[in-house]
């Protein structure tokens, strides 16, 4: 299996492959294309992330100090459990690694 393999080349909304669930560990491969957060929507989670950008660029805004965090390919982000965050830009094509753990 290869992180880059079965990519469709449009997506309505991000793709979303669970690769790993076990043990209070989820890995997932999310493919955004474009997409961003709906107007006035946060994520707020009742898992930790942790995110890399594997390839493409994207923008992250966290509600509690309004900070807006650029992510490039390589660049990582720990996010704990019910810290408000949302989606602000993703470049044409953006493949993430996303960890949700406990």
């Amino acid at each position: 299996m290869n992180i880059f393999d079965n990519i469709p080349k449009r997506l309505p909304e991000e793709l979303t492959d669970i690769l790993v669930n076990s043990n209070g560990v989820r890995i997932e491969r999310i493919v955004s294309q474009g997409h961003k957060s709906e107007p006035h929507f946060w994520y707020n989670q009742t898992e930790n992330e942790w995110i890399i950008v594997l390839k493409g660029a994207a923008k992250l805004r966290f509600e509690l100090d309004d900070k807006i965090i650029h992510l490039n390919e390589g660049d990582f982000v720990n996010i704990k459990a019910y810290t408000k965050h949302r989606l602000e830009w993703t470049s044409e094509e953006v493949i993430w690694l996303a960890v949700f753990y406990s």
